[in-house]
């Protein structure tokens, strides 16, 4: 791996604090992610099941993990199954885990090679009165794709039709939402690692510069110093670009006058960061570039407020859309007329700012927790990332920062690096 070896203690604390969940006499079954075919006989680069990393810290494909607390057999209570290797393996994919490896990195005692598990399996099924599986509920996930997981579950299904099946799901969504000091600690790196690209691509961006230089500027960055790599597909997005929420193209010229939007972050160990800023291409912000752009700020800064323990989403993102509707009004976009005619279900802002506010942040960007219902607690960190599109100008100003929710209020992980975000200082630092 390209981090730095994480310390087993942050993998064992996840285990005991996800079987506490679970119900007398369960066993609980995780599967790495699949290798995924590119085309002929490429594949897409692979990453680890964020719910098996969170367990073990095992960062390799063919990998299994049970768990069965209360299992009569000791050494059945924890067991990870990984991919056994052998010299052609080695020759064409070069290491993979010992067995002593993966126990040092896991904490877990009781290792077995993958293809020795289906007698162990059945063994622990015949015991088990409770099984749970785990599938991908992210609340913003459609699956079309029949992932490894969810395979697994249909043949288990099949096999043991008459054992109680439960879902792993929102017992993740519960633990994964709160971050451990360990876990804040990884996420402050990635976003070490998003300010001194962010930095890198500043220093080159002009007039003529192209946006997929910046793209390179970046993964230099990432690269150069232990970071997995982009935390998602950066949004490079010059001119009318920067009104395009997804815009990954990354394949446009800067031109002089423009304004260029960055959304990116970096992965390192598991871990994101997430971070938009928008800077003037010639160096200064015209008049009407300036005023939106304090109009998102100041947006952003009203939403920083309200990121505080017991607080609830749904109120949240309703208060941030008054707050962005009196700045829409003050730009001339809005009229207040119509704003007092408008429905509650289609309010007028969302012309202009039309995604949330917030989002959780942590081994997945838009991390998994629960999004209704549940009060903003110590441990979250989510974003803040209020943004203005005005397609007819071309100018699309998003501001983003990352949020650590404290017993005391709350930590901005991007002003706490140092990560300039008022319109003075980005102009300054573009001279």
């Amino acid at each position: 791996m390209k981090y730095l070896p994480i310390d087993s203690t942050l993998f064992i604390e996840n285990r005991k604090r996800f079987t506490a969940k679970l119900k007398p006499n369960s066993l609980a079954i995780f599967n790495a992610n699949d290798m995924m075919p590119r085309n002929a006989d490429a594949q897409h680069v692979w990453r680890q099941n964020s719910d098996l990393f969170y367990l073990t810290g095992i960062d390799q494909e063919e990998t299994v993990l049970m768990l069965f607390p209360d299992c009569e057999i000791d050494n059945r209570k924890e067991i990870l199954f990984i991919k056994r290797t052998s010299e052609e393996i080695a020759t064409w994919e070069g290491h993979k885990y010992t067995m002593a490896e993966a126990k040092t990195v896991s904490g877990i005692q009781h290792i077995f090679w993958l293809d020795q598990m289906p007698p162990i399996l059945n063994l622990l099924m015949r015991h088990a009165e409770h099984v749970y599986v785990n599938t991908n509920e992210n609340d913003r996930y459609v699956h079309e794709v029949a992932y490894r997981d969810l395979r697994f579950v249909h043949r288990l299904m099949k096999g043991y039709p008459a054992h109680s099946y439960q879902r792993s799901a929102p017992l993740m969504a519960s633990l994964r939402e709160i971050k451990s000091a360990t876990e804040i600690e990884l996420i402050d790196k990635a976003v070490q690692l998003a300010k001194q690209a962010f930095f890198r691509m500043a220093k080159k961006v002009k007039p003529g510069v192209w946006e997929y230089e910046l793209e390179a500027e970046m993964i230099h960055e990432y690269i150069s110093n232990r970071a997995t790599g982009h935390a998602f597909e950066p949004i490079i997005a010059s001119g009318k670009n920067s009104c395009v929420l997804h815009y990954t193209k990354n394949n446009e010229q800067l031109k002089d006058g423009d304004v260029l939007l960055l959304d990116f972050g970096a992965e390192y160990a598991m871990y994101n960061s997430d971070i938009t800023r928008v800077l003037p291409v010639n160096g200064k912000f015209t008049p009407r570039q300036l005023e939106v752009y304090n109009a998102v700020l100041t947006i952003q800064k009203e939403a920083k407020k309200m990121l505080i323990a017991g607080n609830e989403r749904q109120p949240y993102e309703i208060e941030v859309g008054k707050v962005a509707t009196e700045q829409l009004i003050k730009l001339g976009v809005l009229k207040q007329e119509d704003v007092l005619k408008q429905s509650a279900d289609a309010p007028l802002y969302k012309k202009y700012f039309m995604h949330g506010t917030s989002h959780f942040l942590g081994l997945d960007v838009h991390d998994i927790g629960n999004y209704y219902g549940n009060k903003f607690a110590a441990g979250m960190i989510l974003t803040c990332e209020p943004g203005i599109y005005i397609k007819e100008e071309g100018i699309g100003i998003r501001l983003e920062n990352d949020i650590l929710i404290t017993e005391n209020g709350n930590i901005d992980l991007m002003e706490k690096a140092g990560i300039p975000i008022e319109a003075t200082d980005i102009e300054a630092l573009m001279r």
